[in-house]
């Protein structure tokens, strides 16, 4: 699973592979640990446009489907199994035309040792961004007027498959990675073959999992209030 991660950079620096047309003026700031229900920023691309305009959005971290009566569901959304998808209701439809790419500098992880759980910081050893494979909706909310520009959510979620290599002794889930080649494909809107593209991601997934390297972090990741650049510093001894 993804339950934490990192953004260190924000805007064209962490995201110029993906030729953004657009960014937001309102994109979070660095975050150095992410938790569920969060604002985080998501390339997608906006099939308003011909051809689609490609955005970088701030969304609240935790799927929140149209038909939601709440924002509260989300908070159980934010991660979902990419194998998965075609058979669950909340993530059918925005497999097919709501895909997202979730940028990150790098993720944490618990690897159980005994009755302990350590944290590890998961990243790629170049220091270039990851890639998750997310989907996104827009929900409505009955609660607000028209004219509220909250009045809109747009809200995310990170897919995983079943870790492989040193990830799989950390975890035995992990993010679904995607590779500047795969980025294309999964923004797509007008793709017909949705399930060529989720096999090619989560086949090709595992190529981006052996780039990464991991180490011992501190246990103070695991206070969603720590939130500083020397939580990345590997644990002492």
């Amino acid at each position: 699973m993804c339950g934490r991660f990192v953004v260190a950079e924000v805007g064209s620096e962490l995201v110029g592979v993906l030729r953004v047309d657009v960014e937001s003026d309102d994109l979070p700031e660095p975050s150095y640990n992410i938790a569920p229900t969060s604002r985080v920023a998501i390339v997608l691309d906006s099939a308003k446009t011909d051809p689609p305009t490609r955005r970088l959005e701030p969304a609240r971290w935790g799927l929140v489907p149209a038909w939601a009566k709440d924002l509260s569901i989300g908070a159980r959304a934010f991660n979902a199994r990419a194998e998965e998808l075609e058979d669950k209701p909340m993530f059918r439809r925005a497999l097919e035309k709501r895909r997202a790419i979730v940028p990150a500098s790098g993720y944490y992880e618990w690897k159980k040792a005994g009755d302990q759980k350590i944290p590890h910081y998961i990243h790629p050893a170049d220091g270039s961004p990851l890639f998750f494979a997310g989907l996104y909706e827009w929900w409505k909310d009955p609660t607000k007027p028209d004219d509220d520009p909250d009045k809109w959510v747009l809200s995310f979620t990170i897919l995983t498959r079943d870790s492989i290599g040193n990830l799989g002794s950390i975890h035995d889930r992990m993010p679904l990675f995607l590779d500047v080649d795969h980025a294309d494909a999964w923004l797509d809107t007008a793709t017909d073959n949705v399930r060529d593209v989720l096999d090619a991601a989560i086949d090709a997934a595992p190529a981006v999992a052996d780039t990464l390297d991991n180490y011992v972090v501190s246990k103070a990741v695991g206070n969603v209030r720590n939130n500083y650049p020397e939580l990345l510093e590997p644990a002492e001894e």
